[in-house]
């Protein structure tokens, strides 16, 4: 053997990575089919320099590589997802955020009843006294003649409300005795005629009435309602304890069955499914009263509830059937909406509950500082099922720091607020009251609407021209989801670079601009900006 002068040794055969180093060529960072691919090949040249070396896109080994690339980067995305699903500020899915939410005591607000004005008028016309005795002093409507059912505007579906009575202070009168004897005083009439009443308020919702007897000796006794979706807080409870006196009547409902005060306490707590079916959880005898075994149980809620219920004016006109006084004489009635049904709403959306929850959760059942009042207010609910918006501020004058306003309107549709009825108010009042501070004082004022009208233009491409329609149904989607009512809140002001922003981010939009308004539009602390019409122009480059 000669040598030719030059040496010739395979040095990546004697250089070998041992198992133990392996694990430094490993990008643990990776997470999208790029890394992956990317950190497989280092792996591979690093550790296999001479078993593979063609990395070319067409190689059998490339495509296996990919594959790998492809499954991990899938099982990276759901464990992200997965692990989002645990938080509150991050969870997306609906169920989740609702076993979530229960684990701190709160949860998602189901479906919500649509109101609306109405009036009663006697079928003989209104220059006809309707009354056969000159000395009845009342108008009856027994139960079964309260609840009148017409076809939805929205799903062409049949869709119930029950009538009630408008008190002096704008309240409604039998909100919490749905079977009771509907009583109108003669002398609210609203001409000389008595053929004429005004104050009549009409609650979206079929009645339903379910009674049973108690037939189990468990402390916590549980009872499954019937019919759904279930308007959100319509259930009411009456017991009739034959053993127990104590336990006999009227039920409270609590959100918590842990928030009861004692072994005395007549509550209960309704907790509602998916589908927003629900179920009644009594006492346990320590926090709150548990009915004896045997015991008579009556419970009455109204099914319902949604958008569907919100009418538009004089959509309502239905004859109804009256009784003077006690008696047996029946009075024939014609039955109209004077105002627009609102109020109607879906269940809580999942953004809302996000939003609030977490100060629900610190608040605690008390209200104390001004976060409290101010979570409180945009989470209550009122007796008929309505929720608003509300802010809330300390008096700057003197000593008046104790003094709390409280600005609401109430929510009329995903889009709308109105002004709050006095029965809200009164509800919120009355709510607040057992639960803020003694030397708190609470005023309860109403909010300020500011409408705008908007006018944008937005340019596309001269080839989109078919599809001009489609684009426009986009830009319009955008800009009603940005002035949704939960996306709004007092004192915020708009800001057109905003919403032409998230127009821009649309794949079809070059360009967006606001034509009318200029830069923001500011609002005072009790104010909020509300959208009233708009108009979309498009212009193709």
């Amino acid at each position: 053997m000669t040598f030719s002068g030059t040496v010739d040794s395979d040095f990546l055969k004697l250089v070998t990575i041992p198992d133990r180093k392996k694990i430094d060529f490993i990008n643990f960072a990776a997470n999208d089919f790029l890394d992956i691919r990317d950190g497989l090949i280092s792996y591979i040249k690093s550790v296999y320099p001479l078993d593979y070396q063609n990395f070319s896109e067409s190689d059998l080994g490339m495509m296996l590589i990919e594959l790998v690339s492809y499954m991990g980067a899938v099982n990276s995305l759901k464990t992200d997802m997965i692990a989002n699903e645990h938080f509150i500020r991050t969870v997306k899915n609906r169920r989740n955020l609702r076993k979530l939410l229960e684990l701190i005591g709160v949860r998602l607000l189901g479906p919500k009843a649509a109101a609306m004005g109405a009036q009663i008028t006697s079928t003989k016309g209104t220059s006809t006294n309707p009354f056969t005795d000159g000395d009845v002093t009342t108008l009856t409507f027994p139960p079964a003649n309260r609840v009148y059912s017409i076809i939805s505007e929205q799903d062409a579906a049949p869709v119930s409300y029950t009538m009630y009575r408008v008190a002096a202070d704008g309240t409604l009168e039998g909100l919490t005795d749905e079977l009771a004897t509907l009583t109108i005083p003669v002398s609210d009439a609203a001409n000389d005629t008595s053929s004429l009443f005004s104050n009549i308020a009409l609650v979206e919702g079929a009645l339903t009435v379910q009674r049973g007897i108690f037939n189990t000796t468990e402390g916590v006794k549980t009872i499954t309602l019937t019919d759904a979706p279930i308007v959100d807080g319509s259930v009411e409870v009456f017991v009739t304890d034959v053993y127990n006196a104590e336990a006999t009547g009227r039920y409270r409902e609590v959100p918590k069955m842990f928030s009861a005060s004692g072994e005395g306490d007549k509550v209960f707590q309704t907790v509602y499914d998916e589908s927003y079916g629900a179920t009644v959880i009594f006492g346990d005898g320590i926090l709150g009263i548990s009915p004896s075994e045997n015991s008579e149980f009556t419970i009455i809620y109204r099914v319902g509830g949604g958008s569907r219920g919100n009418l538009s004016k004089e959509a309502m006109n239905v004859q109804i059937t009256g009784f003077e006084g006690t008696t047996s004489k029946t009075l024939e009635w014609t039955l109209e909406n004077t105002t627009p049904g609102i109020g109607g709403q879906e269940a809580e959306t999942v953004e809302h509950a996000k939003k609030w929850a977490p100060y629900t959760f610190k608040r605690q059942d008390r209200v104390v500082t001004l976060e409290d009042y101010i979570t409180f207010a945009n989470t209550f609910q009122s007796n008929q099922g309505t929720i608003g918006k509300a802010t809330a501020v300390t008096r700057d004058a003197y000593s008046s720091a104790n003094i709390i306003d409280v600005y609401v309107l109430e929510k009329a549709n995903d889009l709308q607020l109105s002004r709050a009825t006095p029965q809200f108010k009164k509800d919120l009042l009355t709510e607040i009251e057992v639960k803020k501070m003694l030397t708190d004082h609470v005023v309860i004022a109403d909010g300020v609407i500011r409408t705008l009208d908007l006018v944008m233009t937005v340019r596309i491409d001269k080839e989109l021209t078919a599809k001009e329609e489609d684009i426009k149904a986009q830009v319009a989607f955008e800009i009603l989801d940005f002035f949704h009512v939960d996306n709004t809140d007092f004192g915020k002001e708009f800001i057109s670079a905003d919403l032409a922003r998230r127009i821009f981010q649309l794949p079809d939009i070059r360009y967006a601009t606001i034509d009318n308004i200029g830069e923001s539009i500011k609002v005072d602390f009790n104010e909020i900006i509300q959208l009233n019409n708009f108009s979309i122009n498009v212009v193709e480059v």
